[in-house]
């Protein structure tokens, strides 16, 4: 598991391919076995993932007759959703990567999705807890969280170009491809599995 320091190391890169520097490329290992190492950034996003299920929760019991209890099964299929969302999107990019030539970029763009990933996954965790304890703030959060779409947009585009080149139609295909798709399969998962809130 990468510690602490290489994370960081990583997220610098990321930065510094968000302001369009190319020495960010020196602190990223888009090698394969940088791509599979890369998955460990769901560990380091999990704290954050857990703060979220807990909302979750309090969403889908508010639905529910008071003193209604939920069990590991109802973490289990929030956790299979949240693997969905991960997995789902990179194994579209994978097939758009074949289809249209760029394979050789696939692992790249799969190191800087996910460590992109634990940032959002915190900044996310922390509006929740603004939700959880400041309800009052429900406005103010759904402005944050517009923002915080926007600005992920924004990162994903400016990285995915620095990776495949000048090629906007391309870069946004793939934005498209990596967002769109994860939010239809959440939705349908959290019904199908019974974890919506009703």
């Amino acid at each position: 598991m990468p510690t602490l320091k290489e994370v960081e190391f990583y997220l610098k890169g990321l930065w510094l391919l968000f302001k369009q520097d190319p020495s960010g490329f020196a602190y990223l290992d888009f090698t394969d076995r940088g791509a599979m190492r890369s998955f460990w950034a769901i560990l380091w996003a999990l704290p954050a993932i857990l703060i979220s299920f807990a909302w979750w929760r309090l969403l889908y019991l508010q639905g529910l007759p008071e003193g209604t209890e939920t069990g590991a099964l109802f973490f289990f299929r929030l956790a299979l959703v949240e693997a969905s969302n991960w997995l789902f999107p990179l194994i579209l990019l994978g097939i758009l990567c074949w289809m249209v030539g760029i394979g050789e970029k696939y692992a790249s763009m799969v190191v800087a999705i996910n460590w992109l990933a634990v940032p959002v996954s915190y900044s996310y965790g922390l509006l929740v807890l603004l939700m959880m304890f400041l309800p009052a703030l429900a406005g103010v959060v759904a402005f944050l969280w517009l923002l915080l779409m926007i600005t992920l947009i924004a990162a994903l585009f400016r990285i995915v170009r620095m990776i495949v080149g000048d090629q906007l139609l391309m870069v946004s295909t793939i934005i498209m491809v990596l967002l769109v798709p994860s939010m239809i399969i959440a939705e349908v998962l959290e019904r199908y599995l019974g974890v919506y809130p009703g």
